[in-house]
């Protein structure tokens, strides 16, 4: 899920490199003049000239150290950030902003009261301290705070009419793949909680040396990757904070009872057990049980013909769910009610297809 960082130029590292040089010099230079006036020369260079120039070599050493320093900073924000979707990083951007404007405007009285030397670097602390609160807040309330700015800036928030609750997702749950269809066609919204075992398991299977095992791995890596993309949930990574449990089901078992969130998962044996337990369990095989078709391939069904079909020989009938039923060589018994074995069934964007043809006595 974490994608290898981008390598920085090192004329980026080189360009901060000379602002750091420019302003050590610069520094040299009001120090030498701020100073009283003496009549060291180092060779053809004065005081002031000697101290730009020992203030360049200080700033062109440390400005190395700096410039990388920053650098770091800087890919460890990004990758930070790209674990955040487009709402969390807009929500506590707003947060942070609110809480800059209260602080400024709580403790900016403070610098008329007291020496600046001290008040400023107060000033300063409390304004971080505020900006950050604002930041963690914002993201807390995100949608919230969302819904609340979401008609002045032109945003729609997709997660407004989401169930409340967090849902821990298991490990067939992201093999399987079929939960990003379920979140795009709007069943299921809210915060999706990884536990670090399951990131560490499926990571574990990408990287085996049997192909299913590894094709499975990665399987669920993309469906996480491509629910982490997704803007009508929120994907958290969350470290393991119950080691002295070996076993990984019961991890996500705890999880559950200690967050009080629902447990997503395929295993029906996982979710017998953490039902017992006392977790909320939202079973996706059970889901998929109770919409599987009404008949499949091989059943005999009893349908009234009603009308004639597209092709020759067929006719058309309807079972007591409203599916068509599209009945081959029956277009003779039109108004009858026939006993149909089922060929196929085609499900399409407008409903579920029968095919089938007269049963053979």
């Amino acid at each position: 899920m974490n994608p290898r960082p981008v390598r920085v130029p090192v004329g980026v590292i080189e360009l901060l490199r000379l602002f750091v040089v420019v302003f050590f010099a610069g520094l040299g230079y009001q120090i030498a003049a701020a100073a009283e006036p003496v009549s060291l020369r180092l060779g053809p260079l004065d005081a002031t000239g000697a101290a730009v120039l020992l203030g360049a070599a200080v700033g062109y050493v440390l400005g190395g150290v700096i410039a990388r320093l920053t650098v770091r900073s800087v890919a460890s924000a990004e990758q930070s950030l790209r674990q955040r979707s487009t709402e969390q990083v807009l929500s506590g951007m707003i947060g942070a902003a609110i809480g800059v404007l209260v602080a400024a405007a709580v403790t900016w009285p403070l610098l008329l009261v007291g020496s600046q030397v001290v008040m400023l670097p107060l000033f300063g602390f409390v304004l971080v301290t505020v900006a950050l609160l604002g930041y963690r807040v914002g993201l807390a309330r995100r949608h919230d705070l969302l819904a609340l700015f979401g008609a002045q800036a032109g945003l729609s928030s997709a997660t407004s009419n989401a169930p409340s609750g967090e849902r821990v997702l298991d490990t067939s749950v992201a093999i399987d793949g079929r939960i990003v269809d379920v979140v795009t066609a709007g069943f299921l919204h809210g915060t999706f909680v990884v536990p670090q075992p399951v990131l560490d398991e499926l990571q574990g299977l990408a990287d085996a040396g049997d192909d299913t095992r590894r094709s499975r791995g990665r399987r669920g890596l993309e469906a996480l990757e491509a629910l982490r993309r997704h803007r009508a949930v929120d994907v958290e990574v969350v470290p393991d904070t119950v080691r002295e449990v070996p076993d990984v089901d019961a991890k996500l078992v705890r999880t559950c009872l200690e967050r009080r969130a629902h447990l997503l998962t395929l295993d029906t044996n996982l979710a017998k057990a953490a039902a017992l337990a006392g977790v909320s369990v939202m079973n996706l095989h059970s889901l998929a049980l109770a919409l599987r078709p009404p008949v499949t391939a091989g059943d005999v069904v009893r349908v009234s013909l009603i009308k004639a079909g597209k092709e020759p020989g067929q006719a058309i009938g309807y079972l007591d769910d409203g599916t068509m039923v599209v009945a081959e060589r029956s277009r003779d018994r039109i108004g009858q009610e026939v006993s149909l074995a089922v060929t196929s069934v085609l499900t399409t964007a407008n409903g579920r297809m029968v095919f089938s043809k007269p049963q053979v006595s």
